[in-house]
C-alpha cells in the first residue's frame, strides 16, 4: 500500500516562488532576438496599483524583462539602447551584433 502526502513549499523559498529564467551559457542571435521579445512584450504599464507587466500584469520588471535586459547587457547594449528598443515597441527590431561578455 502507497500512500500519498501533499508537501508544501519549504518556508526559506518565501513568498517569490519563481526564480530568475537560467542565463545561456554564451548569448547567440536567437538568445538577442528572444530577449528583444521580452524587453518589449513585458514592458512597463502604470496602473492604479503602481507599475506592472504590460503583458502578464505581474509587479514591473517581470522575471522575462529582467531576463531580456540581462542577455541584452550581455550583448553589449548600454541601457539608454535598451530603453529605446521598449519605447520603439517592435519585438522583432534588430540589434547591432556587439561583443559579448562571458556569463559570470
Amino acid at each position: 500500500m502507497t500512500s500519498s502526502a501533499v508537501r508544501s513549499a519549504p518556508p526559506s523559498e518565501g513568498p517569490d516562488v519563481l526564480r530568475e529564467i537560467p542565463m545561456p551559457p554564451y548569448v547567440t542571435g536567437e538568445d538577442v532576438q528572444f530577449a528583444v521579445r521580452a524587453v518589449v512584450v513585458h514592458a512597463p504599464r502604470r496602473w492604479s496599483g503602481g507599475t506592472v507587466c504590460r503583458n502578464d500584469a505581474s509587479p514591473y520588471p517581470c522575471r522575462l524583462h529582467r531576463w531580456g535586459r540581462r542577455v541584452l547587457t550581455l550583448r553589449g547594449l548600454p541601457p539608454a539602447e535598451i530603453d529605446a528598443l521598449v519605447a520603439q515597441g517592435d519585438p522583432a527590431a534588430p540589434v547591432a551584433s556587439g561583443p559579448t561578455r562571458p556569463v559570470a
